[in-house]
């Protein structure tokens, strides 16, 4: 697209897109449309992050496909990455022994989950325990026999399944059962995750946007779940997808098209355009 030098200045130093469901469109690909539309944004001087559940191993190869090479907010705001460089910059681990704690309440509540873990570094493997539905997409994983192996080195994040509970009951159930030793989210279909407390998208995207020299009151932000709410509780202005989920909708300063129909690039395009 083309801006008229005359138009108002754009009034955002920070754009932060979420990547399922938001910035990439059903297939995993980026339209022309919002790449141009990022790439005017950033020309006016903004800065483009990306801040997503994934953590770095299966966030990395989309952002070079992408040609990204800037800071990646990855895992629900536990590690901070350098897309350009490769390099792991912070990282926040899970601590193994609460997670087990925070676990056994929650199937004394709900009875057997199913369980993944995310292990933490640049090539941290996800393992799955038999039974976990895995969804299509990227994530690659590894089957492991003995739920031991789940603990036996550092993780950013549990992923919990119920046999029985669908992801929002699963986790309102788990929030209301440990709420207060670990955080609860619910990032996607059948992705139910167990975090540090406290750990959230504008945990990460707060340490990313003070290396930028960014503030909240200058970042516009956009998602399509309920992980996204502190990070639009965080920025000045949050922006849902038409695809997004109710609760995050709920909450969010404006609605716009879906991730199908270029929802980033529509507003951006309009701010452009002054």
């Amino acid at each position: 697209m083309t801006t008229d030098p005359a138009a108002a200045p754009f009034p955002y130093k920070l754009v932060a897109t979420d990547l399922d469901g938001t910035l990439l469109r059903d297939d995993g690909t980026v339209s022309g449309r919002t790449r141009e539309a990022l790439a005017a944004a950033t020309a006016a001087g903004a800065a483009h992050i990306i801040v997503t559940g994934r953590s770095v191993p299966w966030t990395r190869h989309v952002l070079d496909d992408l040609g990204y090479e800037g800071l990646a907010v990855c895992g629900q705001g536990s590690q901070v990455y350098h897309a350009g460089e490769h390099r792991l910059l912070t990282s926040l681990t899970l601590d193994r022994q609460l997670a087990g704690l925070a676990l056994a309440k929650v199937e004394s509540e709900v009875g057997p989950l199913a369980l993944a873990v995310s292990r933490d570094g640049l090539d941290g493997e996800v393992l799955v325990t038999s039974g976990f539905r895995l969804q299509e997409g990227p994530l690659r994983t590894t089957l492991v026999a003995d739920p031991a192996e789940l603990w036996a080195a550092p993780l950013n994040k549990v992923y919990i399944q119920h046999p029985g509970l669908d992801d929002d009951a699963l986790a309102q159930a788990a929030r209301a059962t440990v709420g207060s030793l670990v955080d609860v989210v619910m990032a996607g279909e059948g992705i139910v995750e167990i975090l540090p407390l406290g750990l959230t998208k504008a945990t990460g995207l707060s340490l990313a946007a003070r290396r930028l020299g960014v503030k909240a009151a200058d970042t516009i932000a956009f998602g399509d779940m309920p992980n996204d709410i502190p990070m639009f509780g965080w920025a000045r202005h949050g922006v849902a997808m038409a695809n997004a989920h109710a609760e995050l909708k709920a909450v969010a300063d404006e609605i716009t098209d879906s991730n199908a129909d270029d929802g980033i690039a529509v507003v951006l395009e309009k701010l452009l355009l002054g």
